[in-house]
């Protein structure tokens, strides 16, 4: 845990903010033992690699944004720790889940009143749900960015900050991604992966 207290101290996590991620991710653990949440070989470093892994998204977006979408949010990754780093700051931030999966959306309902989150739980599909016009969209490990950029640009408005963690292919996305939308990018590289980056994208609109 040497590396995950590191990580922790970067992003200024308070002890009771780490004792509430660590509670969550041992949720996590117990309940992918009946339903896959996360791969076997990820349980035991569960949480520097999901878990921290979501919470420098968080640290990204601005302070005053107050509402937040998070795409197929399975195992609540990083949705649910959005909500639990926000409450622990006692931010007014009210995160949106949606996940089509539904064993996993109970999970996320159990997991958000367990913690008392300010959540709303969406067992639909991303494309389905109407308009959500949010502050800051975030998706990990969910699709492609070109894909992404057309959920972005159902739910999102112009000043909406997009949060998309991605891997060692990530400049190809990018590329992909500009034959259709045009946006503004800026890569920032993972705390908790060398190989990985989150990529800060603003002023999303499809190519005329």
């Amino acid at each position: 845990m040497t590396g995950g207290k590191s990580i922790s101290s970067a992003l200024d996590v308070s002890r009771e903010t780490l004792g509430m991620l660590e509670e969550f991710t041992d949720l996590v653990r117990k309940w992918t033992r009946r339903i896959n949440l996360i791969s076997a070989k990820s349980m035991d470093d569960a949480f520097e690699r999901h878990t921290l892994d979501s919470a420098q998204i968080y640290r990204l977006a601005s302070n005053e944004a107050t509402t937040w979408a998070d795409f197929g949010s399975g195992g609540g990754f990083p949705g649910l720790v959005i909500a639990i780093m926000a409450k622990s700051e006692g931010r007014d931030l009210h995160v949106t889940l949606v996940e089509s999966d539904q064993r996993k959306s109970v999970f996320l309902a159990t997991a958000a009143r367990n913690f008392g989150l300010n959540t709303d739980i969406r067992t639909e599909r991303v494309e389905s749900i109407q308009p959500l016009e949010v502050d800051v969209i975030s998706a990990r490990a969910l699709a492609p960015l070109d894909k992404l950029l057309d959920y972005a640009d159902r739910h999102g408005r112009q000043d909406t900050v997009c949060l998309f963690p991605k891997g060692r292919n990530a400049e190809t996305e990018i590329q992909d991604a500009k034959r259709r939308w045009n946006f503004s990018n800026e890569a920032i590289p993972s705390i908790t992966d060398p190989e990985a980056a989150i990529l800060r994208i603003k002023g999303v609109s499809r190519v005329r």
